[in-house]
C-alpha cells in the first residue's frame, strides 16, 4: 500500500476511547526496545512519524495511526519491561487484553520478537496467548541487519521452531535499515484487513 495519508488520530487507555469509524485494525505487539516505531515507520513511509525512543516502556496508551482514512495501525505498549511497578505492568496488562479480546475490527496482529536472541519468557507467553485466543498473528524478527548474513537463514529456522509455526503461519525477517522484509509484511496485512472486511 502507497500510504499517502498517516495521522495519530487517538491515544486510548480503554473501550470508550477507541475510534468509532469501523476500519480494520492491525496491532502491533512486541518487548519494550524491539523495534515497533522503526517497523511502523518504514511501513507507512515516513522517517520518524511514529516516535523511536530508547527509553524502553514508553509507550503506556494505545495509539490509533489512521492510513489513508481506511485503516489502523495500533501501538500497543511493550511487555515484559521490568524498570515499572507492578500495579503498571497490572494496568497495561490488562489494558492490551481487553483490546485484544474484545475488539471487533481488529484484523490481526503483527509481534515483534529480537531476531538475534533466542525468545524470552515473555514472548512464549505473548505467543502461547495470541494462540489460545486464536487471534491471527504475523511473527516478525526484527534487527536482522546485525546478524551475520550467513547465520541469518540458520536463525529464522531456529525461531520459527521455538515459535511451534504450523505450516500456514510465517516468520518474516526485517530489517529497519535495508526495510528487507517490508513488501511481506504488507502483503499480509493486506489480505488480514480484507478478510475482516468480508466478514463485517
Amino acid at each position: 500500500m502507497k500510504v499517502t495519508d498517516v495521522q495519530l488520530v487517538m491515544s486510548a487507555v480503554s473501550p470508550s476511547q477507541y475510534p468509532t469509524t469501523g476500519y480494520p485494525e492491525i496491532g502491533f505487539l512486541g518487548r519494550s526496545n524491539v523495534g515497533k516505531s522503526s517497523l511502523t515507520n518504514v511501513l507507512i513511509q515516513r522517517k520518524d512519524y511514529a516516535h523511536t525512543s530508547g527509553q524502553p516502556g514508553k509507550t503506556q496508551t494505545l495509539n490509533f495511526y489512521e492510513l489513508n482514512h481506511k485503516l489502523y495501525f495500533v501501538d500497543v505498549p511493550g511487555y515484559g519491561y521490568a524498570k515499572v511497578s507492578k500495579q503498571a505492568r497490572e494496568k497495561w496488562a490488562e489494558m492490551i487484553e481487553t483490546y485484544l479480546t474484545q475488539r471487533s475490527t481488529l484484523a490481526g496482529v503483527v509481534n515483534l520478537i529480537d531476531s538475534r536472541h533466542a525468545l524470552s519468557d515473555y514472548d512464549r507467553q505473548m505467543h502461547d496467548w495470541l494462540a489460545y485466543y486464536q487471534i491471527p498473528t504475523l511473527y516478525v524478527a526484527t534487527k536482522m541487519d546485525k546478524l551475520a548474513k550467513s547465520k541469518v537463514k540458520a536463525q529464522a529456522k531456529d525461531l520459527q521452531q521455538q515459535l511451534h509455526l504450523t505450516a500456514d503461519q510465517s516468520l518474516v525477517m526485517f530489517s529497519a535499515k535495508t526495510k528487507q522484509g517490508a513488501p511481506e509484511i504488507w502483503n499480509w496485512i493486506t489480505d488480514q484487513t480484507k478478510n475482516q472486511l468480508q466478514r463485517s
